[in-house]
């Protein structure tokens, strides 16, 4: 059953976000956003109510204390994003009457259009679930979609933006309104994916998968995000079983990460099916000249020989190789010992960024543990000697291992 708040709360937060509190550094607003955060999710633990009328109020509060930043390294607006995220199911799920969140909306609403930097402005794009019911999202769909209607016909002639644009897309698909919402989106006189991807969960919504991702890839420009035009289109054809046509056309694409060694574990992770040196061959032949990237993507999936082979195909950061050496000198002692002589091949051929006396010494010292293993310390040794012959100028290795070499 429906409640109504009736308690006041002291915020802690609240006296800290006034109107350009923060002046131009980000960092200590970074802080105090996770702290309110960290503050409005206990609460709500204890009391849903009193932890979504936090939640409001924290973002009514936001983009006025944060006016003043420099938010040119994208670190504050990230914080506040993820803010965002953190507090809609709060709000969402906070169980007051019909009248209540009314009142609440109208508060968020006030609060986004007054957004001028922004930093709230991806609040639009939750507002069918913070309607948290088809009547209301249905009210405002009906409120917004007129404005929307108007600036969308004028767009050929002269351009317009209305804020609760997003808001009008959210509010329809959550009260169903699914062919009321293609036809809105159709009247836009450009193919912005930033609209038409409220028109592909419309779509799916109506169980038009096939036409679905025809809608999408019409996106595809040179300003649209690729990357989440083959996100939306992959995770179509999964849910339609068609795995092996999503990993052909979308799952590179769709699954770049931020590392190499992160974009191999998505990809293996949505498709079990196929085997992990299956897929590393395929994402080592997308990228070719860069096969030393994948050394780590491959000694995670425990293909050592595979992995050796890239990491001399071309340069690997010999920190990495580094790693490997110490990590792998009992368990895989061959495979530490070729890694560590292949790190010490590219440091001499100059390919290894910052590398110090130090670290060179470490990898010869792991290149010996491993010999010693493997019962083949003078090959070892040899070894190095040979590479070093190829780079006779080369003055880093050389110095730094020149008494262990005799």
């Amino acid at each position: 059953m429906s409640k109504i708040a009736t308690t006041k709360h002291t915020w802690t937060f609240a006296p800290r976000f006034r109107a350009g509190s923060f002046g131009w550094r980000s960092e200590p607003a970074i802080t105090r956003i996770k702290e309110a955060v960290s503050e409005i999710k206990a609460v709500a633990k204890k009391d849903p109510i009193i932890g979504a009328e936090g939640a409001i109020l924290f973002l009514q509060k936001l983009s006025p204390a944060l006016q003043n930043i420099d938010g040119s390294s994208g670190a504050i607006g990230t914080a506040a994003n993820r803010a965002i995220e953190a507090l809609v199911p709060i709000i969402e799920k906070s169980p007051v009457d019909h009248s209540l969140r009314r009142k609440w909306l109208e508060k968020l609403y006030q609060a986004h259009a007054d957004d001028q930097v922004p930093y709230i402005e991806s609040l639009a794009d939750y507002w069918g679930e913070l309607c948290a019911s088809p009547e209301i999202a249905a009210e405002w769909a009906d409120r917004l979609a007129g404005t929307v209607e108007t600036v969308f016909r004028r767009s050929k002639e002269e351009f317009g933006y209305f804020h609760g644009t997003p808001m009008a897309f959210s509010a329809l698909l959550a009260s169903g309104q699914h062919e009321r919402l293609l036809v809105l989106i159709d009247l836009y006189s450009r193919k912005f994916w930033s609209y038409r991807k409220w028109g592909v969960h419309a779509l799916v919504a109506l169980g038009r998968k096939a036409e679905t991702i025809r809608y999408a890839e019409e996106c595809r420009g040179l300003n649209e995000p690729s990357w989440q035009i083959a996100q939306a289109c992959e995770a179509i054809l999964l849910s339609s079983g068609m795995a092996d046509e999503a990993y052909e056309r979308y799952a590179y694409e769709a699954n770049q990460a931020g590392t190499y060694l992160a974009t191999f574990r998505a990809i293996c992770k949505k498709y079990p099916g196929r085997t992990p040196g299956s897929i590393l061959a395929d994402l080592v032949d997308r990228t070719p000249g860069e096969e030393g990237k994948w050394f780590a993507a491959a000694k995670d999936a425990k293909l050592y020989d595979t992995a050796l082979d890239l990491a001399r195909k071309s340069p690997v950061d010999h920190r990495t190789l580094l790693r490997a050496v110490e990590d792998f000198a009992d368990s895989q002692p061959g495979f530490a010992l070729n890694t560590g002589l292949t790190a010490l091949h590219w440091i001499c051929a100059g390919r290894a960024y910052e590398a110090t006396m130090g670290e060179v010494r470490a990898i010869f010292d792991g290149v010996m543990k491993a010999s010693e293993i493997s019962g083949c310390q003078d090959s070892a040794l040899n070894a190095i000697k040979k590479s070093l012959s190829g780079f006779p100028d080369e003055r880093l290795v050389r110095g730094t291992l020149a008494n262990l070499l005799g």
